[in-house]
This record gives C-alpha cells, structure tokens and sequence, in this order.
C-alpha cells in the first residue's frame, strides 16, 4: 500500500499536513508492508527538504500511490481518477460551493474519504484540528482585547513557531481585572482552557463568576447545560439537550451582563437556541466588549459574528445598534475576532497532533481488514456512486438542492 502526502493547492495557502516527517517514519516502522511518497511543495510547513532527512522519498507526481492524503479540498483539475483521497470535503453538509467538487469525485471514479467523519463506533471523531483551533483562538482574543483598548500589542500567531511562543508572549502581557467567559468542553474549548491556564488565570465556578467581584482578571468555563434551560422547567441535562435541542432556550445572558470577554468554543447543532441575538446586544445591560468565535457560525448563535475574518484582517467591529460593521476600536463596537481556519496559524503543531491521531487511528485499518469499521463509516464515495452512509447527498449531487 503506497501512500501519498499530496501538495495543498487550495488559494489561500495552507501550510498543514497530514503526516509530518516523523510521523511518516513511525508508519513505517510499524507497518512494513506500507510505502510513504511526498509531493514537492514550496509552502508546506515541513520542507522537502525535511522529508528527505527522514528517508521519505519526495518527488513531483502522485500517479503510482494508492491512498492520497490531503488537507483541504482538492481542485478538480488537479483530482486523479480511481484514487483513494482523504481530505476536508465540506460536502457533508450540502455546502453549495463544493457540489461540483463531489460531482467531480463521482466521475473520476475516486473513493474519497472524508477526514471530518473518521469516527468511532459511538460516532466521535477521531482526527481533528479542534484543539489548535482553541488554542490559536484564544491567543487572537487576547491580542483583540489589547489591541481594542490599546493596552498590548501582540504579534500575530502566524509569526510564531508553535504554542510554547504564544504562551511566552501571553506570559508578558498584564490584563486588567477583567472576567473572561469560555463556552465549550470539547476540544476547541479545552484547548482555549490549555491557554488560559498557562496564563495562570484563575478559574472560577459559575456562581462566582455571576455574583462576585475580583481583584484579578478570572474565567469561567461552561457547556450546554449551564447556558440553556428547558423550556418547561424540568431540570435538564448536557445528554438531554444534544438529543432535544428545540426543547430549550438560552439562559446565556446572564452571563453576557457580567462577561467583558467571551471565547466561543462551544458546538452548535441544529435545532438549538441562539446563545444571543442581535436585540440582546442592543441591551444596555450586554456588557461584552470582545469576542473570540472560535466556532464560527456565521449568522447564527453568537449574534455578533456577521462574517468570517481572515488571518490577514483577523478583526471587524459590530455595532449593536445598526448591526453592521464598523472599526472595532469604536467605544460602542464589540471586538469580534472570528478566523474560521485558525489551525492554519500554527501549522507544524496541528499537523504534529493531527497526524498523531490519524497513525493512530487511520493508517492501521488498511492493513487489519478495516476490523473497527473506521474506513467503512468514513468511505463518502466508492465505484462512482455515494456510499450507503451518505446517499442522503444525492440531491445535492444532481443540483436538486
């Protein structure tokens, strides 16, 4: 089995691999019987160069590999028939710019692989880059907060080698005595938490976070159950509110009246309430000033992200009162920093832990019959059609939706 670790040509560029010089390596130690080739690329954040100081054959063309591994969507013109490819497809949901691209996929006869649906027999994914999401997300919501009131300056995470920088140049920044609301016990949130904790930030409980005042800056971190309520006032739970979303509403703003910074990394399902809306923003008891969306849903339950931002403009204002966007540095302007690819800021951690997970997990069901069913739940398409899993997308396909 010969995999292939192809170049990203997706504009803007991205610096991410799947498989790092040393985790090619590990593949091949423990798995004989596989081969590793690597596609010449002058943007990728290990170097050719690199890969060839790891024994790892690099050259121009991908034509006698089997498996593909790629990050983002590959360009049509660029995709290789019967192929196997592994990549972010952002099909899955319907999402109208990449239609053609699944079209594409079933026509070339590729058995394509989605890496957002490699999961576990309970359905939990199993390679990801949420963590570094968190992680980036919270550093760019404390450099907005410094930059918001001209209090620090911080250099851009893309500067920076890796997270232990980030955290150095955190480590230097004084906050005033602030209180910082973090949503989210999934990857994204606990990799915001890593960073907040090595700030050494006090953490407090949700009571105190609401009624006590500090003479430090503190966070509190909260999930489903502590944000929404049931609307017939029976006590809910986190596994109840994922299962029936619709039968809650928020109970967030009580957090928003005491909240001066809020990072949103929290995931939102179909169905269920808006942390907060446009007309709760306009309240003159909303007291956030900055927000870090590391989710990213645009228009959706964080009412003050209106738009991504990019990694070279990372941060717009949002005036409550006309909903538009104005300069951030405005009195009544909420900081919104909502980069929707912050992993790609630091490239060469997430693709260390991204490729740790996919060794782990990916790589050994090619050479142990698929016997956990990984390859099968991840398996989007195969013999130019949509596989059982996802022939949910055949309206989308045929450009009926």
């Amino acid at each position: 089995m010969k995999f292939g670790i192809i170049r990203e040509q997706k504009n803007p560029p991205d610096r991410r691999v799947v498989l790092s010089p040393t985790e090619c390596q590990n593949v091949l130690s423990n798995f004989p019987q596989a081969q590793i080739e690597v596609e010449s690329s002058p943007i990728r954040v290990f170097t050719d160069q690199e890969y060839q100081q790891a024994s790892i054959h690099v050259n121009n063309s991908m034509e006698t590999c089997d498996v593909l591994l790629g990050v983002k969507e590959v360009p049509i013109e660029a995709l290789i028939p019967n192929k196997k490819y592994f990549f972010f497809s952002h099909t899955i949901k319907k999402q109208p710019y990449n239609r053609k691209l699944l079209k594409a996929v079933l026509e070339k006869n590729i058995e394509l692989y989605d890496h957002e649906v490699i999961t576990n027999t309970k359905g939990m994914r199993l390679v990801a880059f949420g963590r570094y999401a968190g992680i980036v997300g919270a550093y760019n919501g404390m450099r907005t907060y410094g930059l918001k009131y001209d209090l620090f300056d911080l250099p851009k995470a893309e500067t920076l080698r890796d997270q232990q920088e980030l955290i150095s140049e955190l480590r230097k920044i004084k906050l005033p005595n602030i209180k910082i609301l973090l949503t989210g016990r999934g990857r994204v949130g606990n990799g915001a938490r890593e960073m907040l904790d090595a700030m050494e930030l006090k953490k407090v409980n949700v009571a105190e976070f609401l009624k006590d005042s500090f003479n430090e800056p503190v966070y509190c971190q909260i999930d489903a159950s502590e944000y929404n309520k049931r609307k017939d006032g029976v006590r809910g739970n986190k596994a109840d509110f994922f299962a029936n979303p619709e039968e809650y509403r928020s109970n967030f703003f009580r957090f928003a009246e005491v909240t001066d910074f809020y990072i949103a990394g929290h995931f939102y399902g179909d169905g269920a309430p808006y942390l907060y809306t446009r007309e709760d923003v306009k309240h003159p008891d909303f007291k956030i000033k900055v927000v870090a969306d590391v989710s990213c849903d645009i228009d959706g339950p964080v009412a003050t992200t209106i738009k991504p931002s990019t990694i070279a403009d990372p941060i717009y204002g949002y005036d409550p009162q006309t909903e538009k966007e104005v300069d951030f540095k405005n009195p009544d302007a909420v900081a919104v920093m909502a980069v929707d690819n912050l992993p790609c800021e630091l490239p060469r951690d997430a693709s260390n832990g991204f490729g740790e997970a996919f060794s782990k997990y990916v790589i050994p069901a090619f050479f142990n019959n698929d016997e956990d069913g990984i390859l099968e739940r991840a398996r989007m398409t195969q013999n130019g059609k949509l596989t059982e899993h996802y022939n949910y997308l055949q309206d989308y396909v045929d450009g009926l939706e």
